[in-house]
């Protein structure tokens, strides 16, 4: 089975249409939507319906949190005044777009979803949460502590663990012991579609293979591909510029970050 995950699209649409485009010519058995749909650019209304048109099974971001319930907070970890101000900014504006329907949709979303497989007489659980199993907006990035990021999983009882939030890629495998036998755990990062932030403008999305031999006893058993996609940079970038929104957020689309 191939399944093209995506989060982070920010309202990004020309960003969201190439990855479509993209996941469309891979020949994928299934889509999930990591949440984040909303937020940083004037398009969060049309990106709620693409999503909504094709049927993706979609989890509440930490955006789409504030937006569904009409808060003036995010949730996101702006570290200096100069970013609070910014973001203010960035989610009054939202919340003046946005729908009654579009609002109610972003509402409603799921927090996580989790899809179990049975494979080899053994279950392999596939868990989907927007920051963590923990918290909508927790913060995992690749540099933390192998045995913190493992508990999380073994905790959480997720074999594979996806998740965004960051918008930056990574995949570790996360060697762990149960019932006396070496298995591996498995946390993918699967970046950001309309808002990187790892110095590549492209957007983002996974692709995760599980065929009929995949088991928790081999650390290759699973495939992790990142697919990174050109989209119109320029376009979303200047709807920004003639949006009440900063110019900053216009600059971080063409530099990734």
């Amino acid at each position: 089975m191939r399944i093209a995950l995506f989060s982070d699209i920010h309202a990004n649409l020309p960003a969201l249409e190439a990855c479509f485009n993209s996941i469309d010519a891979q020949d994928v058995d299934a889509i999930y939507c990591l949440g984040d749909l909303v937020g940083y650019n004037v398009w969060p209304n049309e990106v709620v319906n693409e999503i909504r048109k094709r049927g993706i099974p979609t989890i509440a971001g930490n955006y789409d949190e504030g937006i569904g319930l009409m808060s003036d907070e995010c949730g996101c970890a702006y570290k200096t005044d100069p970013e609070k101000d910014m973001g203010k900014i960035s989610i009054s504006f939202t919340n003046n777009l946005v729908k009654p329907k579009e609002r109610n949709y972003l509402r409603t979303l799921p927090s996580h979803l989790r899809v179990e497989f049975k494979l080899n007489h053994e279950q392999m659980n596939l868990l989907l949460v927007h920051g963590s199993p923990r918290k909508i907006n927790e913060y995992l990035f690749e540099d933390r502590e192998e045995q913190s990021l493992l508990r999380i999983l073994e905790n959480a009882d997720a074999d594979i663990l996806c998740f965004g939030h960051t918008h930056k890629p990574y995949h570790r495998v996360l060697p762990s012991m149960e019932s006396e036998s070496q298995t591996y755990r498995h946390a993918i990062n699967i970046g950001s579609v309309g808002k990187p932030k790892d110095a590549d403008p492209r957007g983002c999305y996974v692709i995760l293979t599980i065929n009929s031999e995949s088991n928790k006893l081999d650390k290759d058993a699973i495939g992790v591909e990142f697919i990174r996609f050109e989209y119109d940079v320029e376009k979303a970038a200047k709807a920004v510029e003639d949006s009440p929104l900063p110019n900053e957020f216009a600059e971080m689309l063409r530099r990734g970050f």
